[in-house]
């Protein structure tokens, strides 16, 4: 009973901020996703009859802890779909997502996690269940089942059978690119899933920020279907500045960015007065993404790269969704 996925990380365009239930990760508002080629993790699950425990290792290392547990609790789930609540895993996942790149790794650690696993234990799920599945690991993995643009359906049950991501465009629909800029890989202050909490509680801009989300997302996927780089750029960097807004009315109020990050957006700004088409969208951390078109690869990344206090800077294409090795 083995099976090995390969899945992509994605990068929200318009954000996924807030959770109606934080126990199955259900969220207060549709979010839409680019899936990336250059960014991915690789996982092989082995059930055995004769292991006691989950073995988890990442990247050759055994892995204990809180990341543990939270791979062993999501397996619980995979383990009682399937009938089979005492057979447990060896689990080798191989992270291909740069450190501190502004990607989250669980996106494609968790939809990895849930294909390999799902496949080994025998289940058959659709698309659609196999994203629900993989929404319990990780919110924002359920957008990585599907290459190309993805948008993840909040739903309305209580107990979110209908809370899945569906695909919008697939990989090959459109050649857009993305530079992941690095600014810091230390560990930021107030974790997402923190963050997120004390927005929702406390920040008087959350409703608004709610409200703002079917006028984006009808416009952006207008954009996406014509293929309308000014459009889809415009949106998801006004959608990223809404969503950073509602952090500085939260209970205590916090921020993410650093100086490097207005420097960086600034620099984005400056290029569209050049006449260089660019786009910024940053989520729950200090490290931004620049949309741009492969025309203007070139300028756009030696720019980037000449930013002071930057780190890195690594680009990547429109990315497939789960395939299995």
């Amino acid at each position: 009973m083995k099976a090995t996925a390969k899945a992509h990380t994605n990068i929200a365009l318009i954000k996924y901020w807030g959770k109606r239930d934080d126990t199955l990760i259900l969220p207060t508002n549709n979010s839409l996703s680019l899936t990336l080629d250059g960014f991915y993790t690789t996982t092989t699950v082995s059930f055995r009859q004769e292991l006691k425990q989950d073995v988890f290792y990442l990247n050759d290392e055994a892995v204990t802890g809180a990341a543990f547990d939270r791979v062993t609790v999501f397996l619980d789930l995979v383990r009682s779909m399937a009938e089979k609540p005492d057979l447990f895993a060896e689990i080798k996942s191989t992270n291909e997502v740069p450190t501190a790149a502004g990607f989250a790794s669980s996106a494609s650690g968790f939809a990895a996690l849930a294909a390999a696993a799902a496949r080994a234990i025998g289940l058959d799920l659709s698309k659609s269940e196999l994203s629900q599945l993989t929404r319990q690991g990780s919110g924002s993995a359920c957008r990585s089942i599907y290459g190309g643009f993805a948008e993840w359906e909040q739903g309305e049950n209580k107990d979110g059978s209908d809370s899945y991501a569906v695909q919008v465009a697939p990989q090959n629909h459109w050649d857009i690119r993305v530079a992941a800029v690095v600014l810091s890989d230390k560990t930021k202050r107030i974790s997402s899933r923190e963050g997120m909490k004390r927005t929702v509680d406390t920040s008087p801009f959350f409703d608004g920020w709610i409200g703002s989300i079917p006028s984006d997302l009808k416009r952006i996927k207008e954009g996406i279907a014509a293929r309308d780089f000014t459009v889809v750029g415009e949106i998801a960097e006004a959608n990223c500045l809404r969503m950073h807004a509602t952090t500085l009315g939260a209970a205590p109020p916090f921020m993410y960015w650093l100086d490097g990050t207005v420097t960086v957006m600034q620099a984005v700004q400056a290029m569209r007065s050049e006449g260089i088409p660019a786009y910024f969208t940053i989520d729950a951390g200090p490290n931004v993404k620049v949309l741009y078109l492969p025309e203007n690869e070139d300028v756009v990344l030696q720019k980037l790269r000449h930013i002071p206090g930057v780190q890195n800077v690594t680009s990547s294409k429109p990315g497939q969704g789960i395939t299995y090795l």
